[in-house]
């Protein structure tokens, strides 16, 4: 975090950071106190917190598919009922969370994420529907696959020259025929955070290349 706060007072921005396991109800409750009585209510959630684990489901114990769920699904429910009194009161906010295109799909070995992706989705839309009358917006966004160091391996060059086989199958599958980049997320994050996105509801904003339009390639 110190590292975080220094490159944000770096760019010109006064912040303050805190740390918290936002599976735990009781800390995320004492945070967004201490928030609201310090800084004010709190105008604009973004629920990103999130893990995967690539398991086979017939291999999965029940303990790591609840260890997923937790995260991805229970936590941005704690964190985004602990705000919505202070959004209510205000009588506005935005609310925003981190789904995937596993929330519309599935695929080999995730079925804990894609479970928890799903549901954060209809929870986004209850969301929307429980408290739009209140001036709250909840959207979610849906990141297609990004290029970032984390699937670097992914995108290297093989050692007869060719494109990685996974990398040849994301680039087949997107009609704009390449990776997302993490810059590619900054526009429609800060549109759904903004007064543009005031009549924007319940909506997934997915933020994929096409991925999710399109059938693939016909093969040649």
């Amino acid at each position: 975090m110190d590292q975080a706060l220094a490159d944000y007072e770096k760019a010109g921005i006064k912040a303050k950071g805190y740390i918290c396991d936002v599976t735990v109800e009781e800390d995320v409750q004492k945070m967004v106190a201490d928030i609201e009585a310090t800084m004010g209510t709190i105008d604009i959630l973004v629920n990103n917190a999130g893990i995967i684990k690539r398991i086979p489901m017939h291999e999965m114990k029940a303990e790591e598919f609840r260890q997923v769920v937790d995260i991805d699904l229970n936590a941005p429910f704690i964190v985004s009922k602990a705000v919505i009194p202070g959004m209510m009161k205000k009588g506005h906010g935005k609310i925003i969370n981190v789904c995937s295109m596993m929330s519309e799909l599935g695929r080999e070995t995730v079925s804990a994420y894609a479970a928890a992706k799903g549901g954060l989705k209809m929870l986004t839309k209850n969301i929307a529907s429980e408290y739009g009358e209140y001036n709250i917006q909840c959207n979610g966004i849906g990141p297609g696959y990004i290029a970032t160091p984390q699937t670097a391996p992914l995108r290297e060059m093989q050692p007869d020259g060719s494109r990685h086989p996974f990398d040849q199958f994301i680039v087949a599958k997107t009609p704009q025929a390449r990776w997302g980049t993490p810059e590619d997320l900054v526009g429609p994050t800060v549109f759904l955070a903004s007064d543009a996105s005031n009549f924007v509801n319940g909506h997934i904003l997915y933020v994929d290349g096409g991925i999710l339009a399109y059938i693939g390639k016909q093969p040649k």
